[in-house]
């Protein structure tokens, strides 16, 4: 089945500094749209007007430079480790490539307290996106939640460096998303990966290419092909509600937005592929990092792309992600 025919557009994410939506053949997203999409955030209210997310750095807000604005001017959107006094904190993770242990942290609300109710949101709780700072060793994953509200998981590091930690919730009785962000110092020899742009990528027996141009400030199309030994894919089964996810970051400030196709959900057994085409808006000129989940055969596969915009003489000390560590799960 042509995924064309199934996907419609769907912003998830009110980004910080990528905006996009898988959408059907011809779809485009208003210009007007830009401005809207990057109003600051007061956090989740009453009213789930979209299905957004945003994030950002922890360490301090958006700088009011072209890397912490959008080209309107407003400031991008949720660059924080709280949002709406809710709170990422309490994170524990092993110290040093190689070490096992776990990933852990808690969401307090604005009572201080632990958070523990939260709205299924693409069949999860929540969604957490681990990725370093240069772009590589990303991860989308699904920690568990215990009684007293602390999140956590199995974890191990593959490679040095700084990595951030976001996590994608709606806490219960708000009906807004929330993306909030940590960063996570890994001991090691860093060795950062090389930069340049990828708009195909190799995982796993897969063959992967992003076709279009990325316009700042304008709408425009992008298409991921799949295929495997030179025949297309046409058999992309549903993962989390859906036929695939894509997860945006911008360099330089690693900026967030996760994107999800919208339009009938599959049913039953129902296939897909091998394009998948979404409509986008990057609100900066520079260079933006992407990342693609798909399931094929009951196994979830990542893939990488890196683009600048179209016409962008912006540089970046990121990595391209289509470095292999990309595609870590």
């Amino acid at each position: 089945m042509n995924a064309a025919g199934r996907l419609g557009a769907y912003a998830a994410g009110l980004a910080v500094a990528f905006t996009g939506a898988f959408a059907a053949a011809g779809a485009v997203v208003p210009e007007g749209t830009v401005s809207a999409w990057m109003q600051s955030v007061d956090g989740p209210t009453d009213q789930h007007a979209s299905d957004q997310h945003s994030g950002g750095q922890e360490d301090s807000p958006a700088p009011a430079s072209s890397s912490g604005t959008a080209r309107t001017g407003s400031p991008v959107r949720g660059v924080a480790m709280e949002q709406g006094g809710y709170l990422l904190q309490g994170i524990s993770a092993p110290e040093a490539v190689g070490q096992a242990g776990e990933l852990s942290f808690t969401i307090t609300g604005r009572d201080g307290k632990p958070v523990t109710a939260f709205d299924t949101e693409h069949e999860k709780d929540l969604h957490l996106i681990v990725v370093r700072s240069d772009g590589a060793h990303y991860r989308h994953v699904h920690p568990v939640m215990d009684e007293a509200g602390r999140w956590a998981l199995p974890w191990s590091w593959d490679a040095a460096g700084t990595y951030r930690i976001y996590a994608d919730v709606v806490p219960s009785g708000t009906g807004g998303n929330l993306t909030l962000t940590r960063t996570v110092a890994v001991a090691g020899d860093f060795a950062p990966a090389a930069s340049e742009v990828a708009a195909t990528d190799g995982v796993d027996g897969f063959q992967l290419s992003l076709n279009g141009e990325l316009s700042a400030g304008s709408a425009s199309t992008l298409t991921v092909n799949v295929s495997r030994n030179g025949q297309p894919v046409t058999d992309l089964q549903p993962y989390l509600g859906a036929y695939g996810h894509l997860v945006a970051l911008r360099s330089g400030d690693l900026a967030y937005l996760h994107v999800h196709p919208e339009g009938a959900e599959p049913v039953g057994n129902e296939v897909s592929g091998p394009a998948v085409e979404f409509a986008t808006t990057a609100p900066t000129p520079g260079r933006y990092y992407l990342y693609f989940d798909f399931q094929v055969d009951g196994t979830v596969h990542s893939a990488g792309f890196a683009l600048d915009t179209h016409g962008s003489s912006a540089t970046s000390t990121g990595d391209s992600a289509a470095d292999d560590g990309h595609s870590d799960h």
